[in-house]
């Protein structure tokens, strides 16, 4: 025999004292091993509870003897297990949430529509609309047989649900129905007063349905507010499920989907590792989009430049390895900086020119009220996991703080827009080439990972448009170039400089005079492509830098809306930080027709 009684019952009534009337009914019901929810409102009350049957009748003699309660008739089922865990007594605004003024089933309901009565209707063929007010995913176990479903996820909806139905309906007969009635007592006078002119209630729901004339006219199940998920006509349990995740009811066949994984997902819920992927990058574009509109760096704010003293350098005077370490810039700048008291010591006082340094000393300079220029803020997520983050990165966007960026800058983005996280780029691309991008998301994986650029372990293919038609269709260019940077911190060739090797392939020649390339960096020296090239005689188009016929410009990095440099960070090839398998990604080019955007 079954050892637990369940029952459901409500009743709208004026109910007042709800606190102390809480604390009587919790300890009431845990002195007697009940457990359930029972909400109390001042509309009413509203309850699940189950145990052995002494316990839950005297508990209904408690309830009948409160005023407006007298009447309170529960529906009965029984269970060979406790379907609940524990005893909850809340106090809400309503025990039906409705949210809609005027609406008092205490003091006005629609006509109640008995059991036997729709059953008589529905087997005469009456012509009657059936409209089940309950959520979707309970529609989902059953329903009556062709009956509309109101297409809700909450019942706050349900307003909104009633003013899509057909005009004609407001003239046919309305039975409304739900699990146990207490919806229907809100929806049914809502649907009145919306001017439907026929509308009846189910008396005491599907489950009064099932226990006084069975399922005749009923597909399936009901869902019920308790663990036993669903019921069958005859008010036994059935093998449905709910996700724990989406908290959808799953039938029998579902549970067998390869989909649903306990505790994690269902067929309804599940997302493939694709799904997930798209979902996060598009949280990640709308965290860059936020911290960068507008650009950080065009508010005015003060920016304190670290400059760390190198050992070759201790000893000398302030001004001296200012002007050792920023050949670019003048001496009379520096002094102007010194006397403005822009350059501070190691202890935060303003420096004076002849001031001596020591090796490792952090000195500052400060830039005030700075306003920095315009970038491409543009940046493109293609793929994110644990480890790692690829990116496709604009142009003009340089990627760490130089020069007159601080704040518009790449690591800056991203550091606003993971916040807390603070990823890490692995490698370097100047600010005027756009592509591929890899971070490591925390510093374990960046161990693990700027290692292989540093190697040479990192395949990296970039395409190039260039001035001028190389004369043959691969060649490759192994010239060392200078460790330490020109004006504009340019490179030159030096043979007795850092070892530099590319390689090249013309993959078209065009009429305009200009060649696109596949470039294989095979070394990663600063500006090791764009040299290559242009002492080759074959520059890169809109490269500001590295001119036409050997000539240098006069800025380094390009204004925004200024014609792209036609240099691409195309294809990288690397070991994953966390498998340790090889992983390649590959981004088109915005510049080059018919190349699209997409990470492989």
């Amino acid at each position: 025999m079954p050892a637990v009684t369940n029952i459901a019952a409500y009743r709208f009534a004026r109910l007042d004292g709800l606190k102390a009337l809480r604390e009587r009914l919790i300890e009431f019901c845990k002195d007697r091993g009940l457990k359930g929810t029972i909400l109390l409102a001042p509309e009413g009350i509203n309850l699940f509870v189950a145990g052995d049957t002494v316990g839950v009748e005297e508990l209904l003699w408690e309830l009948r003897a409160l005023p407006g309660l007298e009447e309170l008739m529960p529906k009965y089922s029984e269970s060979d297990e406790q379907p609940f865990s524990r005893m909850l007594v809340r106090l809400k605004k309503e025990i039906i949430a409705f949210g809609v003024d005027g609406i008092d089933p205490a003091t006005y309901t629609s006509p109640r529509l008995e059991a036997k009565q729709l059953k008589q209707w529905l087997d005469e063929g009456k012509p009657v609309i059936l409209y089940d007010t309950r959520n979707d995913y309970e529609v989902k176990l059953g329903t009556f047989r062709n009956a509309i479903p109101a297409g809700i996820d909450h019942f706050r909806h349900f307003p909104e649900a009633v003013a899509k139905l057909p005009p004609e309906m407001k003239d046919a007969p309305v039975v409304t129905f739900c699990t146990g009635g207490i919806r229907c007592e809100k929806a049914a006078p809502f649907m009145e007063q919306a001017g439907f002119r026929e509308v009846y209630q189910l008396e005491g729901g599907i489950l009064k349905y099932f226990e006084e004339v069975g399922g005749d006219h009923y597909d399936g199940e009901c869902f019920v507010f308790d663990q036993r998920v669903g019921v069958d006509p005859a008010l036994r349990e059935t093998g449905s499920a709910v996700c724990f995740a989406c908290q959808a009811p799953l039938t029998a066949e579902e549970q067998e989907d390869t989909r649903y994984m306990a505790d994690i997902s269902c067929p309804h819920c599940y997302r493939s590792d694709a799904d997930k992927m798209e979902e996060r990058i598009a949280a990640r574009h709308e965290a860059l989009k936020r911290v960068t509109s507008p650009l950080p760096g065009s508010v005015p704010h003060e920016n304190r430049r670290p400059i760390r003293i190198p050992g070759d350098l201790a000893g000398r005077p302030i001004l001296e390895v200012l002007e050792t370490l920023f050949v670019h810039v003048p001496r009379e700048q520096w002094l102007g900086h010194l006397a403005a008291g822009h350059v501070l010591d190691p202890r935060g006082a303003a420096a004076s020119p002849e001031q001596p340094t020591r090796e490792g000393e952090e000195w500052q300079r400060i830039v005030p009220g700075m306003i920095e220029p315009a970038v491409n803020a543009d940046v493109q997520v293609l793929h994110e996991d644990e480890a790692i983050i690829v990116l496709n990165k604009p142009a003009p966007l340089p990627m760490h703080a130089c020069g007159r960026y601080n704040r518009n800058t790449l690591t800056h983005f991203l550091h606003e827009a993971w916040h807390p996280e603070k990823p890490r780029p692995a490698h370097r691309l100047d600010a005027n080439t756009t592509g591929l991008v890899v971070c490591a998301r925390t510093r374990h994986f960046a161990k693990l990972l700027q290692p292989q650029f540093s190697r040479g372990e990192v395949k990296k293919v970039y395409l190039a448009k260039v001035i001028g038609h190389p004369e043959k269709d691969a060649f490759t260019i192994d010239a060392a170039i200078a460790d330490e940077a020109t004006s504009l911190g340019a490179r030159e060739l030096d043979e007795s400089g850092l070892s530099a090797k590319t390689d090249f392939k013309v993959l078209r020649r065009d009429v305009d005079g200009t060649a696109l390339l596949e470039v294989q960096p095979l070394t990663g020296r600063t500006n090791q492509i764009r040299i290559h090239l242009w002492h080759a005689g074959f520059p890169i188009v809109g490269d500001p830098v590295y001119l036409p016929e050997g000539k240098r410009g006069e800025r380094q990095t390009l204004g925004f809306g200024d014609p792209a440099m036609c240099l691409h960070a195309w294809k990288l090839e690397f070991r994953h930080p966390s498998s340790g398998q090889r992983v390649a990604f590959e981004v088109g080019v915005a510049w080059e027709e018919g190349e699209g955007s997409a990470a492989v």
